[in-house]
C-alpha cells in the first residue's frame, strides 16, 4: 500500500459521516448535517490520516459507530457490504475467513434484489465511508468470471490460484478515486498488505 495515501474523515458528534481519498464527501456531509435541528450538533471534527490508520479504524468501527444519509435502499446494500468485512457484532473478518471479490450481480442477489444490479452499483458508487464499507470489493461480472477460469486452470500448477486476480488484465471496474487505488486497496482487504 501506498504510504503517503491520505484519507479524510468527517466525524459528526463523534459518529463517521464519511471517508474519502479527497475533500468531496465534505459537501455531502455539510448538507446532511444542515438538515438537522441546530441543538442535534454539538461537534463536527475532520481528520487526515494514514491508510494503517484507516484499516486500524475500521477494525474497531460498528455499524453503530456510522452516521449514513441514505435512502433505506442505499442503507441495505451499504449494510450488505458492511458485512462483507465485518461480523454482525462488528469484530473485522480476517482475510482467512473468506474475504472475497464479488459482482455487482452477486450483490445484488445477497441484497436481495437480483434484478436491480443497476440500483445495487448506483448504491455501490454513493458509498460515502470509504474501506470501512468495502465497495472496493465490487468488480464487474466479467471480471469474477475470468478469475474463476484463471483459477481453474491454475489449480493444477504449482500457483494454485493464488494473487492471480491482482493481475493487471484483470478489470477491476470503476471507483472513485481511481483503478490504481481501488487494486490497492483490494489487495490491503484481502491479504492485509
Amino acid at each position: 500500500m501506498k504510504k503517503d495515501q491520505q484519507w479524510v474523515v468527517v466525524r459528526v458528534n463523534g459518529k463517521i459521516a464519511s471517508v474519502g481519498a479527497d475533500f468531496r464527501q465534505l459537501r455531502k456531509v455539510a448538507g446532511h448535517v444542515a438538515g438537522l435541528p441546530f441543538d442535534s450538533v454539538s461537534e463536527i471534527t475532520v481528520k487526515k490520516i494514514g491508510m494503517d490508520d484507516l484499516a486500524a479504524l475500521s477494525s474497531v468501527t460498528r455499524w453503530e459507530d456510522l452516521l449514513l444519509d441514505g435512502t433505506s435502499f442505499q442503507m441495505k446494500v451499504w449494510k450488505r457490504l458492511y458485512l462483507l468485512t465485518h461480523h454482525q457484532d462488528g469484530t473485522p473478518v480476517q482475510p482467512d475467513e473468506g474475504i472475497s471479490l464479488l459482482s455487482y450481480s452477486q450483490l445484488a442477489e445477497m441484497c436481495g434484489n437480483p434484478r436491480g444490479v443497476r440500483a445495487v452499483a448506483h448504491a455501490v458508487a454513493c458509498n460515502p465511508v470509504a474501506y470501512i464499507i468495502p465497495c472496493h470489493l465490487i468488480v464487474p461480472k466479467e471480471s469474477i468470471d475470468k478469475i474463476l477460469a484463471i483459477r481453474s486452470v491454475a489449480e493444477g500448477t504449482i500457483f494454485k490460484g493464488t494473487d492471480l486476480y491482482l493481475l493487471d488484465s484483470i478489470e477491476v471496474g470503476e471507483y472513485e478515486y481511481g483503478s490504481a487505488l481501488k487494486r490497492r486497496l483490494i489487495e490491503r482487504q484481502l491479504y492485509g498488505r
